[in-house]
């Protein structure tokens, strides 16, 4: 992942196998402080989602974001965001084999990160449709019936359900152009995504 100021990424990992990363309530709300800590200084988060295997943000790097890179004659370079994000990763693994006794690697070896900054994704709204699909993700598996009844997301914040502060709100309704009142952005969330979209999406 190589982060760079004033860019948007869609990131994304799940479990190994495809297996679960969280495994009750209490779990997601650990994942969500460590989420909340990583995202501090470097960027500001205008969508996230938490499933049962797998989770989704949707982000933008600060412009003073600093490209610092840290190397040494045995590893790969790495920017800040990156080592925190592994170190995210790294800590809530070890806080889940703790408490189950388990061990091993609980996520995907890579993180990916998508660049929404590329040519081909500035016309064809990719950005829009990253946003509203994560959003969608649980209510499209199944979870849920309603979009806003799943917990973990942003979604609640977006519709004033929740006063959440994890996402930067205003800017994320100002980079997508999307309603400003609660009624015209809710409608909107539940709009199709085109199938030929969704390729375009991971």
């Amino acid at each position: 992942m190589n982060f760079l100021p004033g860019h948007l990424y869609h990131v994304y990992n799940q479990g190994n196998n495809r297996d679960r990363i969280f495994f009750e309530k209490e779990d997601y709300f650990l994942f969500l402080k460590k989420m909340r800590k990583a995202f501090r200084s470097d960027c500001s988060l205008l969508a996230w989602c938490l499933m049962p295997n797998h989770f989704h943000w949707l982000l933008i790097i600060n412009d003073d974001y600093n490209i610092d890179y840290h190397t040494t004659e045995r590893t790969k370079k790495l920017n800040p965001l990156n080592k925190k994000i592994a170190s995210l990763l790294s800590s809530y693994t070890q806080s889940i084999n703790r408490k189950y006794g388990r061990s091993g690697s609980l996520f995907r070896k890579r993180t990916k990160a998508k660049s929404l900054n590329e040519q081909r994704f500035l016309h064809d709204n990719y950005l829009a449709n990253c946003f509203f699909y994560i959003h969608q993700n649980p209510h499209k598996a199944g979870l849920v019936e309603r979009i806003e009844h799943w917990e973990f997301s942003s979604f609640p914040d977006y519709c004033e359900i929740r006063n959440g502060n994890l996402c930067n709100i205003n800017l994320a309704l100002k980079l997508l152009e999307l309603p400003k009142t609660v009624e015209g952005f809710y409608e909107l969330s539940y709009k199709t995504i085109p199938e030929d979209s969704y390729k375009n999406i991971f």
